[in-house]
């Protein structure tokens, strides 16, 4: 059926579970995966100057602040990154992964592109409408131009799935 995943991964609250789904999809497919996050640079293609709705911060600003604030979340993505592999390679799930920095939906369709990924599984945060106009839909992009098949997984059902894991483990008095 599937034979490689690439698993696109962001610095949500639901990464983890977004994670676990595609482990579980992973194991009873016989496929490997591919982690992936996107680090995602401001309108003008830099990391260290951040753009508030759509202007650069002033002259004679200290950016250096965004610039430690990069690091810190290039350090925190490899390092999840690295986490689940091991979680997937203790699983007997062949697994690598890969952290880049750009657009999201087009990293995303590009790595998916080179890789020969025969799925895509992606969060969705559920925006509509405006919210969606201006904060874009990184899930909607990639349906429209992946290369292979795309698994989008709301996150209000990944939500759910905490909300009932947590009941089962206080109920279990775990």
């Amino acid at each position: 059926m599937f034979s490689k995943i690439l698993v696109a991964l962001d610095q949500g609250d639901t990464c983890g579970l977004l994670f676990q789904q595609a482990l579980t999809l992973a194991q009873a497919t016989g496929a490997g995966l591919m982690l992936l996050s996107v680090l995602e640079p401001d309108y003008n293609g830099s990391l260290t100057t951040p753009a508030y709705y759509g202007y650069p911060l002033p002259l004679g600003v200290d950016n250096s602040i965004w610039l430690e604030l990069y690091e810190e979340a290039k350090a925190q993505g490899l390092q999840r990154l690295r986490r689940f592999t091991d979680q997937a390679i203790a699983a007997g799930v062949p697994t690598e992964f890969n952290q880049n920095m750009g657009s999201p939906g087009r990293e995303i369709c590009a790595i998916a592109r080179a890789w020969s990924a025969d799925l895509i599984v992606v969060g969705s945060h559920g925006r509509k409408g405006i919210s969606e106009l201006f904060l874009g839909s990184v899930s909607n992009y990639v349906m429209h131009h992946a290369p292979c098949s795309v698994l989008v997984v709301n996150a209000q059902t990944l939500s759910e799935a905490t909300v009932e894991t947590a009941d089962l483990t206080m109920a279990n008095g775990q």
